[in-house]
């Protein structure tokens, strides 16, 4: 019979001998994985990804290379911060890296992964995306819904001028996101958000509760004994926000099916005043194709166009703006070309935007240097192989974009806001030079993703952000104001934390009306 002493002993040298196996085994894995600062137990490297996430991975890259380890709690996640690395892992293993990491509240929301944005690759992803890019978001849809983005534009620029007019300070950032949301409801179910009626109000709350819910750093995502424990109470706001959610979708879509059938009763089935939910209806009626889309698929798809349209395009034309009153000469090369095209006795419209070169650098340079999303997710699918490290299933991939759009080795004077650098003169074009896209092609500039992840909407928040800018600075001149800024001639540019790339401090300016392009108002 073996003593107790030695079944003691037994169970020490086994012990021993598993825990000397694992810190081997795990050395060898450690070594095979990026550079990696010191992480810390259970929290990992969160402690180092403060005030702002973009900057501070910024400066670790500088430290440790442009490849790195790091853990978010119990999380593994690589970060790629040059052009090269973003390369590798975009398109010579893209393949490997087309899936979006789940969240509690993304999960919850989009109905367990039914939308678009955070669905898993596979044949609905890819069944979608053919719909985004020929149906929903493609140029015929674009071009039915172009008279509601012009008409919210002209409302914007009415505000303006009456506010122009008693010299009244305005918070540029509220009006653009008036806006946005305005356009982006009416495109999607004919709502407009800034009207007093009830539904409005409660769609604009809606929108707002989402982003912040989307945005909100929850330790059950982080931490793996949190997972249950709902520490925040993150579970009951998700599910109260997509009750009334669901409350409101089923009431909009029960309404355009009364309006579908009375237009088929009356022999009209034309597209004129279709919006983006009746063709998602129509596409979840038709048999024919190889994809059913279920009540859930429609309502999860519309709450990703809330949640990544309304704010981007705002954001991107508040920091525009700000790039412009802080560069005159800028903002006058600008307004004299609109000028030379558009002429003073109407406003642009969405049709003269490609005979405006400059304005199209303009914001193209505004996304190099404060992209809207600083960051971009995907997780790996399988095992793989990047620049000789390994790097395993499930764990997360950071793109600081942020950082690709300053990188001195591929930007000149990179600091500089300086939207020359995106005109290709005639002589340049003859020769070869090719015009930087910011479509996802080239690597040090990623502002809407790359590859099958990519942005569907960037021709939309192009034509938005454009037409919009272009509108306010042919009708305006921007004076700063505000206690903040009161006496200063420089507006500061420095950045807020979040999922979107916010400015710290609002851009409150007095319009001064340079011309009416609606005399007769």
């Amino acid at each position: 019979m073996v003593s107790f002493q030695g079944f003691i002993l037994v169970f020490l040298i086994w012990l021993i001998s598993t825990l000397i196996l694992r810190a081997i085994f795990r050395s060898r894995i450690t070594s095979k994985l990026p550079p990696s600062p010191l992480r810390l137990p259970i929290i990992g490297h969160l402690h180092l990804l403060t005030p702002i996430p973009h900057q501070a991975l910024h400066k670790l890259s500088i430290r440790y290379g442009p490849l790195i380890h790091i853990f978010l709690g119990s999380n593994p996640c690589v970060v790629a911060s040059s052009p090269e690395m973003a390369k590798e892992f975009l398109k010579t293993h893209e393949t490997s890296w087309s899936g979006r990491p789940q969240t509690e509240a993304s999960n919850y929301l989009t109905y367990g992964s039914q939308d678009f944005t955070f669905a898993p690759y596979g044949p609905y992803w890819k069944f979608m995306k053919k719909v985004c890019m020929s149906e929903l978001l493609g140029g015929r849809t674009l071009n039915l819904l172009q008279p509601v983005r012009h008409c919210e534009v002209k409302t914007l620029v009415n505000a303006l001028l009456q506010k122009a007019k008693t010299g009244e300070v305005v918070d540029v950032g509220c009006e653009l996101m008036r806006l946005t949301n305005n356009v982006i409801s009416r495109m999607i179910m004919r709502v407009r958000c800034s009207e007093d009626e009830d539904e409005a109000v409660e769609v604009k709350r809606l929108i707002k509760d989402v982003s912040d819910a989307l945005g909100k750093f929850n330790l059950s995502d982080h931490i793996w004994f949190c997972k249950n424990l709902d520490l925040q109470g993150m579970k009951k706001k998700l599910h109260e926000i997509r009750r009334r959610y669901d409350i409101m979708m089923e009431r909009i879509i029960e309404e355009h099916r009364d309006t579908r059938r009375k237009k088929i009763e009356n022999g009209d089935d034309g597209d004129a005043d279709k919006d983006l939910l009746d063709i998602l209806l129509d596409i979840s009626e038709d048999e024919s194709l190889e994809i059913r889309l279920s009540m859930e698929n429609i309502k999860a798809f519309i709450l990703d166009i809330f949640a990544a349209g309304t704010d981007t395009s705002a954001i991107t034309t508040e920091w525009a703006l700000a790039e412009l009153i802080n560069h005159p000469k800028i903002m006058e090369k600008a307004v004299q070309e609109i000028y030379s095209v558009v002429g003073k006795n109407r406003l642009v419209k969405e049709s003269d935007i490609m005979h405006l070169p400059y304005l199209q650098a303009i914001v193209k340079e505004t996304l190099r240097l404060h992209p809207t999303g600083p960051l971009f997710i995907r997780e790996a699918s399988e095992d793989c192989t990047i620049a000789s490290y390994r790097i395993l299933a499930k764990t997360r991939l950071f793109v600081n974009v942020w950082a690709l759009g300053r990188d001195p080795k591929y930007w000149e004077n990179a600091l500089e806001f300086k939207p020359e650098r995106f005109i290709v003169s005639a002589e340049d074009r003859e020769s070869g030079k090719i015009q930087l896209d910011i479509r996802g092609q080239h690597f040090q500039l990623l502002p809407f993703g790359s590859g099958r992840r990519g942005c569907p909407g960037v021709s939309l928040g192009l034509l938005v952000v454009q037409t919009t800018l272009a509108a306010m600075i042919q009708c305006f001149e921007w004076k700063i104001g505000g206690e903040r800024n009161n006496g200063n001639t420089i507006l500061d540019m420095e950045e807020s934390a979040g999922l979107t790339l916010t400015r710290a401090h609002p851009l409150v300016c007095v319009p001064v009306a340079r011309l009416n392009p609606f005399p007769s108002t």
